[in-house]
């Protein structure tokens, strides 16, 4: 046989080997397809069947969480603590609430009544009110409250006489009028209900007050005129909101001095008061919003700038002035 002739086959038997696997890999093809088109068709059961119990048990976890959530600040308020705070005496108050509106400089008259309102806070926490807009000397009387009642178990009744009260609190004479305001203010404690969530720095989660089960700050409160006393219980979370030192104290001689009619001073002292740097300083429109100011800006930094005064003078603040920021925003500095 020639050699041509063995050539000729050769080339015979790899066209033919090519076409095989041309047609194989053909057929492959068409099963792949084939195959996928069906896997189509059935992944859209197959996913929502998935999906279906991803959802389920998302939502059992969910409810799951809700409930211990729930159980657990059922827990916390109705166990009663005992707040230990070193040196404690009267003025002490957590900083989370001597940041935000809570308690304002607010002009005499009527208040705002506030319903599940978000208030200014400053870092990060969330804080909601319902209630009366709360003054400065409702918040002196909280601070008093709170110390009257931390050689008890908060969450256990304090029996208090008022004008004891009331010498903590005012300075000069103490009569009918004085008796007036506190029970109004005693009720109005006693209405105000607030929601706190506090986050890290890192933004997770820290603690929550009053998500799950509401918290008054008087949790109770009653009066026996004929024993002149009153009878109150505090929420045994105030002792959480305490917690991790995150509180300031005031010095309680220095804002007895405080003049009338500058309370404005004295919200001035409790935002110093949280905060040991040295330097402090704080844009005049995040203070406005806080203090509930709602005249022109031009007639906060007068009355801004008599209560710094004031501050100053009793040795609470070494200096302070109203600059403008690095952005050009209006603000207050002010050395301790």
């Amino acid at each position: 046989m020639s050699e041509e002739t063995l050539l000729t086959r050769g080339s015979n038997v790899i066209n033919q080997s090519n076409a095989f696997e041309q047609k194989l890999a053909w057929v492959r093809e068409r099963a792949a397809k084939a195959a996928a088109a069906t896997m189509q068709e059935a992944c859209p059961d197959v996913s929502s069947e998935l999906s279906n119990r991803s959802s389920r048990a998302l939502a059992q976890l969910r409810r799951k969480a809700l409930e211990a959530a729930i159980q657990t600040e059922k827990t916390l308020a109705e166990t009663p603590q005992q707040l230990f705070l070193p040196g404690f005496e009267i003025g002490a108050f957590p900083n989370r609430l001597n940041r935000s509106s809570l308690i304002a400089p607010i002009a005499r008259g009527s208040r705002k009544f506030y319903r599940q309102a978000v208030m200014v806070t400053r870092g990060k926490c969330v804080l909601e009110y319902t209630g009366e807009q709360l003054d400065e000397a409702d918040g002196d009387l909280v601070m008093a409250l709170i110390a009257f009642a931390q050689p008890f178990l908060f969450g256990t009744p304090v029996v208090l006489n008022r004008k004891q009260l009331l010498r903590a609190i005012k300075s000069g004479k103490i009569g009918s009028s004085q008796y007036v305001w506190l029970h109004q203010s005693m009720k109005r404690l006693r209405e105000a209900t607030l929601f706190l969530e506090v986050r890290k720095q890192d933004g997770s989660f820290h603690y929550a007050v009053g998500k799950m089960d509401s918290f008054n700050i008087l949790k109770d409160v009653s009066f026996d005129g004929g024993s002149e006393t009153y009878t109150y219980t505090l929420d045994p979370r105030w002792v959480l909101m305490f917690g991790n030192r995150e509180y300031s104290r005031l010095d309680w001689g220095k804002r007895m001095q405080i003049g009338r009619g500058l309370d404005m001073a004295k919200t001035v002292q409790r935002l110093v008061a949280t905060s040991a740097d040295p330097v402090q300083r704080f844009a005049l429109d995040d203070l406005k919003a806080q203090m509930q100011y709602a005249s022109p800006l031009r007639k906060f930094r007068e009355a801004l700038a008599a209560a710094c005064k004031e501050v100053e003078r009793l040795g609470i603040i070494s200096a302070w002035r109203l600059e403008e920021s690095t952005k050009g925003k209006p603000q207050l500095a002010m050395w301790r």
